[in-house]
């Protein structure tokens, strides 16, 4: 939902063939599969189930398929989201999804600053934990472009590739086997975000 044309072009400017699609046999027969998203959780999650995407993605991920997920990627991969919910997600990974709790509101009466903005949005560093494939070549603390309200948290610790300060440190990416996935949009972070994608395109 929302982002798919600009993903598309982004993988198209680094040379990567791509097709978007809803049809389960193109994915099912697609070297690599990249689930991007924008918007809300249980919506999305409605699509995927109406156009019958669900299976498809659980047994290209299972065929151990490389998979991508931005976004909403990311967070439709959990067992269960707090957004309009608890809504069920994909339930690849075990954790969830949760809200973003600002103890105070970005300004009092008085205009003096507290707490931290929700929406998070606009660019922010990324620090690594190990060495993620996803960054490879591009230094620790980098900063990419996130635009959301909600974060995974997930049960599996050693998953968390790398972690994002917005008020609290919270999980900004996965990897898990051929499973990766990132709360920042890669396709709106300018050279570093194509390097994100041309690190994904070049995994065999």
């Amino acid at each position: 939902m929302g982002n798919l044309k600009s993903v598309s072009k982004a993988f198209e400017t680094i040379g990567a063939r791509v097709c978007v699609t809803r049809d389960a046999k193109i994915i099912r027969d697609a070297a690599k599969i990249v689930l991007p998203g924008v918007g809300a959780f249980p919506k999305c999650m409605e699509n995927l189930k109406n156009y019958g995407l669900i299976d498809p993605i659980k047994e290209s991920i299972k065929a151990g398929k490389w998979f991508l997920g931005i976004c909403l990627g990311l967070q439709l991969l959990f067992e269960e989201s707090e957004e309009f919910g608890p809504a069920k997600g994909l339930g690849i990974l075990r954790g969830k999804v949760v809200r973003f709790k600002s103890p105070l509101p970005p300004f009092d009466k008085g205009g003096i600053k507290g707490g931290f903005k929700i929406p998070h949005m606009g660019w922010n560093s990324v620090r690594k934990k190990g060495s993620p494939s996803l960054l490879n070549g591009i230094d620790d603390q980098s900063s990419f472009y996130f635009v959301h309200s909600y974060y995974v948290a997930p049960k599996e610790k050693p998953i968390v590739a790398t972690e994002t300060e917005h008020g609290i440190p919270f999980c900004s990416s996965i990897e898990k086997g051929n499973i990766l996935a990132c709360q920042f949009h890669p396709e709106k972070s300018q050279k570093l975000g194509l390097q994100v994608l041309q690190n994904f395109a070049k995994l065999k």
